[in-house]
């Protein structure tokens, strides 16, 4: 009964040890199966992480913010100093303080020219702000269209080879490269889409905040010329 038993024990380990071990499949192995398409998306991501770490250095730069800025521009004008004012703008080299620049350069003409020059350089800041936003949210609304068609040539791939299949027998493996292509692809397209959707919210976020600042700081610059001296 024990010697048995010790050869029940000994198939069972020779037969474990018959089978093949299944490898798990990783990332890198993934991207293989998708071909070209997964070349294209991968630059599709590099160039988005390009424009949103850029955008991020360019924004945190607008965002930084003097508080005696203002306190001392006011200084300034009432004294008279308008040089010394111009020379602290430029300086100071951020969105508000260039249009705060050409407000001062507009001093003397009537209030309506001055508050227009001010607001044109604020559009054209916050458009300098906004570069690379057209791309980013081309990404995001084009990688998930190509992982889809990147889907669409998998599955043509997996009927031609079904059609030239002898005989009518189909074997898996055949099978297996087009629909591998056909999921990794659409998985690369979503993925790339949704990383460049929620970047691009992200910044025009922050876009909005920088707008609200410059918004802020022409209101300041406007009643500060509107103050009796």
């Amino acid at each position: 009964m024990l010697l048995q038993i010790d050869s029940m024990a000994i198939a069972e380990e020779l037969a474990m040890a018959e089978e093949p071990v299944q490898e798990s499949i990783n990332l890198w192995t993934m991207a293989q199966y998708g071909g070209w398409i997964m070349v294209v998306l991968a630059l599709l991501l590099a160039w988005a992480v390009y424009i949103f770490i850029e955008r991020m250095v360019v924004m945190k730069n607008a965002m930084k913010e003097d508080t005696s800025f203002m306190d001392r521009i006011r200084d300034y004008i009432h004294e008279g100093k308008i040089d010394s004012a111009q020379k602290l703008c430029a300086q100071t080299d951020t969105p508000s303080s260039r249009m705060v620049e050409k407000g001062i350069t507009r001093i003397g003409r009537p209030m309506q020219d001055v508050q227009v020059a001010v607001e044109n350089v604020g559009n054209l800041e916050v458009a300098k702000l906004e570069k690379g936003l057209v791309i980013m949210a081309t990404i995001a609304a084009g990688a998930p269209m190509l992982g889809f068609l990147g889907t669409v040539l998998g599955m043509v791939q997996t009927f031609y080879n079904m059609a030239q299949s002898a005989g009518g027998v189909i074997e898996m493996g055949a099978l297996s490269e087009g629909m591998y292509q056909a999921m990794v692809t659409t998985i690369g397209g979503l993925i790339v889409g949704i990383l460049a959707m929620f970047a691009y919210n992200f910044l025009v976020a922050r876009i909005d905040r920088v707008v609200r600042n410059l918004e802020g700081r022409t209101m300041e610059f406007m009643d500060l010329l509107n103050e009796p001296v």
